[in-house]
């Protein structure tokens, strides 16, 4: 299993806003170490990360093939049938509860390289179950694992306009930690992935919540075990 784990999933969204974290990537970003020991440092893109639910998806089911267990690749075992845009969303954000069927209560888990899986978490790279406000991701050449960070500033919007006060608020007052890893090279240097637990919804992506900032600043403390 340990092996499996260090393969660093790889989430397909960061290849679409890729060109996006170049914008962020070009702006200028300082550090500034207070007396405290932790570093402000501006100039970050940073995206969210979501676990579907089966409920709120409604589109014609699809089968789905994979592994039954954890500790298994590229499987061809049935896994079941789900809402397509379920299993899509999946796809794009790495996991999904399933609330259906004799795998209800389950997680269908996704990577690039491994496929479909059922699973008991929604689950990082290295295997331990994801932190809804905890749980953020960052190339590991940039920012490693148990490193600590807030949200101190939230930038603006991709097209320069402020971002919604409440969900800046709720993004400042978490205290996350690097558990989660972008394979290497596509988080880009300055791009975490935040984790927000479950979708709420139909159509979360269309909430406020599920927001890019652009020039976002963060404070960056210790790292933990």
């Amino acid at each position: 299993m340990a092996d499996r784990h260090r393969r660093r999933p790889i989430r397909n969204k960061l290849v679409l806003v890729l060109a996006a974290a170049g914008l962020a990537l070009a702006a200028a970003s300082t550090i500034d170490r207070g007396d405290s020991g932790k570093e402000a440092s501006t100039g970050w893109y940073v995206t969210v990360y979501y676990t579907a639910v089966e409920s709120h998806h409604d589109e014609d089911p699809v089968p789905v093939t994979g592994c039954l267990v954890i500790d298994c690749e590229r499987g061809d075992d049935p896994l079941g049938n789900y809402p397509e845009d379920f299993v899509k969303a999946v796809e794009d954000e790495g996991t999904g509860r399933i609330v259906s069927g004799r795998h209800a209560g389950r997680y269908l888990n996704w990577s690039h390289d491994i496929g479909f899986w059922l699973d008991n978490a929604p689950r990082d790279s290295h295997g331990r179950p994801l932190e809804p406000f905890v749980s953020a991701a960052a190339d590991p050449a940039v920012l490693g694992d148990g490193r600590q960070l807030r949200i101190t500033g939230c930038g603006t919007a991709e097209d320069g306009t402020a971002i919604d006060a409440g969900v800046c608020e709720r993004l400042r007052s978490a205290s996350w930690r690097i558990m989660d890893e972008f394979t290497p090279g596509l988080g880009g240097d300055r791009h975490i992935d935040v984790y927000l637990g479950e979708e709420t919804g139909p159509d979360f992506t269309s909430d406020p919540l599920y927001s890019s900032l652009h020039n976002a600043t963060l404070e960056l403390g210790k790292t933990t075990p």
